[in-house]
């Protein structure tokens, strides 16, 4: 008997695109890696319950801040696909804001790019 395949992160993401959701930080504004040790110029986090298929909660970026945050509310503007990785990440604002693919690619540079990817949005 065949196995039900595995949602890709991809797909979960998705369903978030343009929706309001909560996240909670793990690695807010300022904080370093635990293990690469390199320092988040974003707050970074997950949206609690959601699980990707690595396992792990779904990862999130909060941008539009200089505020090292615990938790907030805001709207998926965004999906940073990782082309040769499936750890996608969410692009998460403030209710209202518009942030440029570019702006969003400078922002998380710090980490992304040391993977090949391409930004989707709605």
């Amino acid at each position: 008997m065949e196995q039900p395949q595995e949602k890709k992160t991809l797909e979960i993401a998705k369903e978030f695109l343009g929706k309001d959701i909560h996240i909670v930080f793990d690695r807010p504004l300022g904080s370093k890696h635990p293990k690469h040790g390199f320092v988040y110029e974003v707050n970074y986090g997950y949206v609690p319950g959601v699980v990707a298929s690595d396992g792990e909660e779904l990862d999130t970026y909060f941008l539009g801040t200089k505020e090292s945050l615990q938790e907030i509310d805001g709207t998926v503007i965004a999906i940073i696909h990782r082309e040769n990785d499936d750890d996608d990440k969410l692009v998460v604002v403030s209710h209202g804001v518009e942030i440029s693919d570019e702006e969003i690619r400078k922002a998380t540079a710090f980490q992304e790019q040391y993977f090949k990817s391409v930004i989707i949005r709605k």
